[in-house]
C-alpha cells in the first residue's frame, strides 16, 4: 500500500488549475504577492514595536501617520538615505550579492501558497495561488534553506570575526531546526496523502491538521522560532556576544535588505503554518454554516491573513517574555529533544495510518497507547539529562594555591570565604610562559617598600 500516492495518481481537480493562466495573469498575480508582502512587512514592524511596547508600559512610534502607522516606512526612507560603507577588508563582489541571496527565496516561497480559492480576477477565473505542484511542500523548504546561503556569505565576506561569528552560527541553528521541521511536516503527508499545498488545504475540510498532529504542529512552531533567528533563538544576533552578528558591517540599503528578508520569513513560516496545519484558507469552525459564502470569492484572504497575524503575536510575544538561552542549551534542544521526538511521532503516525487503513484494532486505544509511549520517551530524554547532571561531583575546596592555567585557560580563581582577606581575591598573571601568583600581601609589601 502506498501512504503517498505518486504525481501521475494525484487528482486533477487541483492541481490541473495550474499552468493554464495567460502571462498577464500570472504577472499581475506576482506582482500583487511581492506588494502584500512588503507591506506585510511594513506592518509586522510597526505591530510589533507596538505590542513590545505595550508590554513594558511605553507608548512606541505613534507620531509618523496615524497611530503610527508610517514609522515602519520613515525608517525605510531614513536606511535608504544613510551612507553605504563598505569595509576594506571584505570581499566585495559577495559582500554585494549576499543580501540579495538571502532576500530573494523569501519572496520566492510564497508562489506555491494558497491564499484563497478559484475567484473572478478581472474577468478570468483563477485560484488566489501563483503555482502548485506534487511537491509544494519540498519546494518551499528547499527555497527557504538556501537563504542561509546569503547570511553566511554576508558574515564571511564582511572581514570581521564577529559577523564571521554570527554566520556560523546562523548556519549552525538553521541546519539543526531546518531537520526537526522538515520530520514534523513528514506527519502532514501521510495524513493529507499529497505534498501539494492546495491539496492539503482541501484534505482539512473536516478537521484541521493541527488538532489530528497536535506534537507535529508543536514541534513546528518551536522550530520556525530557531529557524527564524528570532528572540528567544536571536543567538546569530546576539548584542551582548557578536555585536550585531552576520550583519555588523551592513549599513543603508543593503542592511535593508538584510531586515527585509527576516520579516519576510517571519510571515513565511506563519503562512506555511497556516497553510499546513490550521486549514489555510478556510473559515474558522462554525462561520460556514452562520455564512453559506464564507469560503467563497475574496473572503477568505480575511481568514488567511487573521490565522498568519496569530502567529505573528505569537513571536512578538515571545521575543517581548522570553530572555535569549545559551547556544548550547539551544543546539541541545534540536538535537536531543526536537529530532528524537519527531522521529518517534512519525513511526506513531505512520502505524496509526495503517492500521486505520487496513488493520481492525480500535483507533482511540491506539492513539492513547501511542501518547502514552511519546510521554515516556520526552520523559527519559528530561530524566537522562538530570540523571547526568546528578553524576557530577560537586567541587570541593582545596588548600593547595590556585593554578590559574591548570586547565589550559587564565581563569581567575573565585573568592571562597574565609582564604581571602579584606574581601580581596588573589590575582594569577603569566607573562612569556612563566607563571607569578600576586595576593593583596605581596601588593602592600611593595607598597611599604
Amino acid at each position: 500500500m502506498h501512504l503517498l500516492p505518486l504525481a501521475a495518481d494525484l487528482p486533477e481537480t487541483e492541481l490541473a488549475q495550474f499552468g493554464q493562466d495567460p502571462w498577464w495573469v500570472i504577472a499581475l498575480k506576482a506582482v500583487f504577492i511581492f506588494l502584500i508582502l512588503v507591506l506585510l512587512t511594513l506592518f509586522n514592524i510597526w505591530f510589533e514595536r507596538r505590542v513590545v511596547a505595550r508590554m513594558q508600559h511605553r507608548v512606541g512610534p505613534n507620531v509618523h501617520g496615524p497611530f503610527g502607522l508610517l514609522q515602519s516606512l520613515a525608517d525605510g526612507v531614513k536606511l535608504a538615505l544613510k551612507e553605504d560603507i563598505i569595509p576594506k577588508a571584505a570581499d566585495k563582489v559577495v559582500f554585494l550579492l549576499a543580501p540579495v541571496i538571502a532576500t530573494v527565496p523569501a519572496f520566492v516561497t510564497w508562489s506555491v501558497i494558497p491564499l484563497g480559492p478559484t475567484v473572478n480576477f478581472f474577468g478570468h477565473q483563477t485560484p488566489l495561488q501563483l503555482t502548485d505542484m506534487p511537491v509544494a511542500v519540498l519546494f518551499m523548504l528547499a527555497i527557504a534553506s538556501i537563504g542561509i546561503y546569503g547570511i553566511v556569505l554576508g558574515g564571511w565576506s564582511s572581514g570581521s570575526t564577529y559577523s564571521l561569528l554570527g554566520g556560523l552560527r546562523s548556519s549552525a541553528q538553521m541546519i539543526s531546526y531546518e531537520v526537526a521541521m522538515g520530520l514534523a511536516l513528514v506527519a502532514v503527508f501521510l495524513y493529507a496523502g499529497s505534498m501539494s499545498t492546495s491539496e492539503i488545504v482541501a484534505a482539512q475540510d473536516k478537521l484541521w491538521f493541527g488538532l489530528i498532529l497536535f506534537p507535529s504542529f508543536v514541534i513546528y512552531m518551536i522550530a520556525m522560532v530557531g529557524e527564524t533567528n528570532r528572540a528567544p533563538f536571536d543567538l546569530p544576533e546576539a548584542e551582548g556576544e557578536l555585536v550585531g552578528g552576520f550583519h555588523t558591517e551592513y549599513s543603508s540599503l543593503k542592511f535593508a535588505l538584510f531586515f527585509l528578508a527576516e520579516y519576510i520569513n517571519l510571515a513565511t513560516v506563519s503562512a506555511i503554518a497556516t497553510t499546513l496545519f490550521l486549514g489555510g484558507w478556510a473559515a474558522p469552525w462554525g462561520i460556514e454554516n452562520v455564512w453559506e459564502g464564507a469560503n467563497s470569492g475574496y473572503w477568505p484572504l480575511l481568514w488567511f491573513f487573521g490565522k498568519v497575524f496569530c502567529f505573528v503575536f505569537l513571536f512578538v510575544w515571545l521575543r517581548g517574555s522570553l530572555p535569549r538561552m545559551r547556544y548550547d542549551q539551544f543546539m541541545a534542544l534540536g538535537w536531543k529533544v526536537l529530532i528524537p521526538v519527531s522521529l518517534a511521532w512519525i513511526v506513531a503516525v505512520a502505524t496509526i495510518r495503517v492500521i486505520s487503513l487496513e488493520g481492525n484494532i480500535n483507533r482511540t486505544y491506539l492513539v492513547a497507547a501511542i501518547a502514552v509511549l511519546l510521554v515516556i520517551t520526552v520523559a527519559l530524554l528530561f530524566v537522562g539529562d538530570k540523571s547526568e547532571e546528578a553524576t557530577d561531583e560537586p567541587a570541593t575546596a582545596s588548600d593547595e594555591p590556585h593554578d590559574a592555567f591548570a586547565g589550559g585557560f587564565p581563569v581567575p580563581p573565585m573568592p571562597s570565604g574565609g582564604a581571602v582577606r579584606g574581601g580581596a581575591a588573589p590575582l594569577s598573571f603569566a607573562r612569556s610562559g612563566s607563571r607569578t601568583t600576586v595576593t593583596a600581601a605581596a601588593e602592600e609589601n611593595n607598597d611599604h617598600e
